[in-house]
């Protein structure tokens, strides 16, 4: 028997969608300024590694495409990295919480922004070439649902989820923090493949990455926690690098995934 559960639900039962809108208002609509810039910059350096993802992935699967949809885009940090580096080609997001609309709204970058019910995407079946979901299947009680729904938008899809069915994330408060940043999932490589799966695609190539050293050290505060967090960050990316399969199960990297429709080709 394995030693890890493949998946478990961080809070129990269905959330209210409403009360998740409100949670995720909350979170982007943060009153003092310098909090809100500090978040600002967190979340454009975690951008960037989703866009080294997304665009490793599509070289590998030999798309390049001409429209893009961010599902969950909230403040449009990775539709703008996208753009910075001129791939994606037209550039749209949706996202469920007004707040992070107005500020992605707010960004010349990114084509269109819209406010949306997040089940349900008002658009033709295969509208985009490409769905981005990066760190949002965690988020959702039925993370195989919205994924079909993306699928249906969309020709091919990147998925990005943090692998937290690990040793490391069961202790007491790393399970608290997920739960206070809204994750609902606790998964491992196998169950993110198996929402895959369920959504009725299949994974065309996949990464995990145990993230770089500038995000192990954004937080840090003075020269004992820099160096602290610059050891955490050299023990993690040696044994990810040496001995991939354990460093899954002892810590928590970021997956991704493209995603395709089982027996679709891209043209």
């Amino acid at each position: 028997m394995s030693l890890f559960i493949i998946a478990v639900t961080i809070i129990p039962g269905v959330p209210d969608p409403a009360e998740l809108v409100r949670f995720y208002d909350a979170a982007y609509a943060e009153e003092d300024p310098a909090r809100a810039a500090l978040y600002a910059r967190w979340r454009a350096l975690g951008a960037v590694g989703k866009a080294d993802h997304a665009t490793a992935l599509c070289a590998r699967a030999g798309l390049r495409p001409q429209s893009t949809l961010e599902v969950g885009c909230g403040d449009g940090a990775l539709l703008c990295e996208l753009y910075r580096r001129g791939f994606g080609g037209r550039l749209e997001g949706v996202e469920i919480t007004e707040a992070a609309v107005a500020i992605a709204r707010g960004r010349p970058q990114i084509d269109s922004v819209s406010l949306y019910d997040g089940l349900h995407l008002p658009v033709p079946d295969g509208a985009y070439d490409l769905g981005i979901l990066s760190h949002v299947l965690e988020h959702v009680p039925d993370p195989s649902a919205l994924l079909a729904e993306v699928a249906r938008a969309c020709r091919a899809v990147i998925v990005e989820v943090p692998l937290e069915a690990n040793l490391s994330a069961r202790r007491g408060h790393k399970r608290e923090h997920a739960a206070e940043v809204g994750h609902l999932q606790r998964l491992d490589r196998p169950a993110a493949r198996e929402i895959v799966t369920r959504a009725g695609l299949s994974v065309a190539c996949e990464l995990d990455d145990p993230l770089p050293l500038e995000v192990h050290r954004f937080f840090a505060v003075g020269r004992v926690a820099r160096a602290a967090a610059t050891a955490k960050w050299a023990v993690r990316a040696g044994l990810h690098r040496l001995a991939p399969f354990a460093a899954r199960r002892l810590f928590t990297v970021h997956y991704a995934c493209f995603c395709r429709p089982r027996g679709r080709l891209l043209s």
